[in-house]
């Protein structure tokens, strides 16, 4: 079939890598140190990875390929996030609940230095090293917050984090999308609500973008909202 697909000039190509990371599909590969397309069927043709290119060696055109195979593509993520390792098998990125009764009653640390206890009740709680099936995620309350906003807003954990199960990331800075972690953490368990917690800033808006995916992906639509955090650490809204 002709349809509309990435072409990478070789010329133009420094070899950077950049294209490649923003592929959400894994269409995009490096072959002796040039960004290459390595399947058709793996590009939907939208583009995620131009804006990444810092030469403009990427670029549409109409030609003869093979369709866009959605679900082999999700069956490659599948099968790398099952096979991928733990991050530098760090034992700190295995999951566990948090009991806060349990932290209260061990003397040391109930009397944190400043009077303000945490109230994160599990581990990991980044989205890209936790786990999409635990214990803790049953009937949860889940919060979905971008990195920042914890620093910007003085009281997030007892405004936010308490009896909720925290899960955090930042658009920007973490390569890949979270719309597959997030379809899978929600369609496999019994998540009561959401609650999103962005900055005011644009890039935040990739949280926002990603749940909205997760929950076409997963066919699962629940209680939701949305809080955004002022650079100053006000709420917004």
């Amino acid at each position: 079939m002709i349809r509309r697909i990435i072409n990478i000039d070789e010329e133009k190509c420094n070899g950077c890598g950049l294209c490649a990371s923003a592929c959400h599909e894994g269409a995009i590969g490096m072959v002796n140190g040039k960004a290459k397309l390595l399947r058709d069927d793996y590009c939907d043709g939208l583009g995620d990875c131009l804006p990444a290119c810092p030469t403009g060696a990427i670029t549409f055109v109409e030609r003869e390929a093979k369709a866009y195979d959605e679900a082999a593509v999700l069956a490659a993520k599948a099968n790398k996030e099952k096979s991928a390792p733990l991050p530098c098998g760090c034992p700190g990125t295995a999951s566990r609940a948090i009991s806060r009764d349990a932290v209260k009653e061990v003397k040391e640390v109930s009397a944190p230095i400043d009077g303000v206890s945490s109230e994160l009740r599990q581990w990991p709680v980044q989205i890209k090293l936790a786990p999409v099936n635990a214990p803790y995620f049953k009937g949860a309350d889940l919060l979905i917050a971008a990195d920042c906003t914890a620093y910007a807003y003085g009281n997030f954990h007892k405004d936010f984090i308490k009896d909720k199960i925290t899960l955090i990331g930042c658009p920007k800075l973490d390569a890949g999308d979270y719309s597959e972690k997030l379809a899978q953490i929600i369609g496999n368990n019994d998540i009561k609500s959401v609650t999103v917690v962005r900055m005011e800033v644009p890039c935040c808006g990739g949280i926002v973008s990603a749940l909205k995916q997760a929950f076409m992906k997963c066919g699962k639509f629940i209680p939701w909202t949305i809080v955004t955090i002022s650079t100053d650490g006000r709420i917004l809204k």
